[in-house]
């Protein structure tokens, strides 16, 4: 028997049908995901799935068992039994998810209270064993703290605990790895394909065909809130059928741009540049140099230093020793990871765009002019000047975003993972406009990101940090190519360019 068996699942929300028509199944001990951009509804089938659609959603379906159980009239009372005992989430956010107020052991004994019925001896002894059948290190000392206390892995880890507590059918991970490092974000792959090869039934959402590969049997892909494409994830990485499938996984799978000499004058050189926060290093003795047009990446996982040296490069933050250089007068912006957060919400596109201009002393007379030819220059309609930046999607307001930086004729851009948080098609679409702003404005770029994958496509040179310390740079294809260091192969290992 099926654990899972859906058929002609869809959602409707007034007048329109965000998911139409889904059909599929999982065994017990399969792993099958569902891939799609921002909008295709995979995220709204998983909900579907869990009785956590909005009050204003209509849900149909043929047929919608969960672990022999068929749900299809369950009111909110049922789902709430449902839930937890035999299908269970794993989110995107454990910060999120996790009460802030209630310890990592009280967060997982509560689902073993309420649908194991355990006591209070038996609850901490499960607890623990729970945390160990998740490679929580330590596990003892983790139930004692709270979510904020752990890494981001750590925290998807104890998530996963939770999740894993009332021994459910189905286990739904809806996008449980967008936001984590490549080697974290492998370690939670194999833990769920774990999950799987010990009998239970994944649903795996996600938009990364890399991580899809890694995890999964089977995939859907979705677009639209219908099934495009469906079969074993191999046939489908490697012989697709659907052009929207064949998008979503060219933007997932760069190959390392080509070694190129580095020429170009010298723009930038660091000089074992150090920086601690109190006791705590943040970086170590990092000397480099970048030099005019090309595009430095900066890769390691989060605590690596890679954003301390950024903020140290655009003078937000100063050393503690060495010396950080620029060659002559250089224009520097910054473009940050959270366009949202970095624009005025109060305000329009044109205005904050007006007021760059301004800063950078446009004369009024030609700034509206300015406005819309920067809008085009990153591939805006003009007319979504008027828009405030929550109008927007968010590769549009990244557009903005780097609009913004353009206002100011920048010579240096520096971006903090201005990615990371974009679908593939849509980064994909951010990563060219960039390759060819710095063609035509002979732009210099110091690009920061925990992602190997986009590094592979934008980055002329690498620097590879761990610990505060640069351990391995170079072309980015040689470094790629032949890493010498064992950081970085571990890195290349878990991510997608290896």
């Amino acid at each position: 028997m099926s654990a899972l068996e859906v058929r002609d699942l869809s959602v409707r929300i007034g007048g329109a049908r965000p998911v139409e028509s889904v059909s599929f199944t999982v065994e017990p001990g399969e792993c099958v995901a569902i891939v799609g951009e921002s909008g295709a509804g995979k995220s709204l089938t998983a909900a579907a799935l869990l009785g956590l659609t909005p009050h204003v959603a209509r849900v149909s379906a043929t047929r919608l068992v969960v672990d022999g159980v068929d749900a299809r009239l369950f009111g909110e009372h049922e789902w709430r039994r449902l839930r937890g005992e035999r299908i269970a989430l794993v989110s995107q956010d454990a910060l999120v998810s996790l009460d802030p107020l209630r310890t990592i052991g009280a967060e997982i004994a509560e689902p073993l209270a309420i649908h194991r019925r355990l006591a209070g001896t038996q609850r901490r002894t499960r607890v623990l064993e729970l945390l160990d059948a998740v490679a929580m290190p330590e596990p003892a000392r983790r139930i004692r703290q709270y979510s904020h206390e752990l890494s981001g892995g750590l925290r998807q880890r104890a998530l996963i605990a939770s999740a894993l507590a009332g021994d459910p059918a189905v286990l739904i991970a809806d996008e449980p790895t967008t936001a984590l490092d490549a080697t974290v974000q492998a370690r939670i792959l194999d833990l769920l394909r774990g999950i799987a090869d010990a009998g239970t039934a994944v649903v795996f959402i996600s938009h990364d065909f890399a991580a899809v590969r890694r995890v999964a049997d089977r995939v859907l892909a979705m677009r639209d809130g219908r099934v495009v494409e469906s079969g074993a994830v191999a046939e489908v990485l490697e012989a697709p059928q659907h052009e929207y499938t064949r998008r979503l996984i060219a933007a997932t799978m760069h190959e390392p741009r080509p070694a190129v000499d580095a020429g170009g004058e010298l723009v930038f050189s660091s000089v074992a540049a150090s920086k601690a926060f109190g006791a705590m290093p943040a970086v170590v003795g990092a000397t480099f140099s970048v030099h005019r047009g090309r595009t430095l990446g900066i890769v390691g996982e989060s605590g690596s230093g890679k954003t301390t040296l950024a903020r140290m490069i655009v003078g937000v933050e100063h050393p503690d020793a060495g010396e950080l250089r620029w060659n002559g007068a250089q224009r520097v912006q910054l473009v940050h990871q959270n366009p949202l957060g970095a624009f005025d919400p109060r305000w329009t596109i044109g205005r904050s765009l007006r007021e760059a201009l301004a800063a950078g002393r446009v004369p009024r007379s030609q700034r509206s002019s300015r406005v819309a030819g920067l809008l085009v220059e990153v591939g805006l309609d003009p007319a979504l000047a008027g828009r405030r930046p929550s109008a927007l999607s968010g590769g549009q307001r990244q557009r903005a975003a780097i609009a913004r930086t353009l206002a100011a004729d920048p010579d240096v851009l520096v971006l903090d993972e201005p990615v990371s948080a974009l679908d593939p098609s849509v980064r994909e679409r951010i990563l060219h406009l960039l390759r060819r702003l710095q063609r035509e404005r002979g732009l210099t770029m110091i690009f920061v990101s925990h992602d190997l994958d986009v590094i592979a496509a934008i980055a002329d040179d690498v620097l590879v940090m761990q610990d505060g310390r640069i351990v391995e740079q170079g072309s980015t294809g040689a470094v790629f190519a032949a890493p010498q260091h064992p950081f970085t192969r571990e890195l290349l290992a878990a991510s997608a360019v290896s």
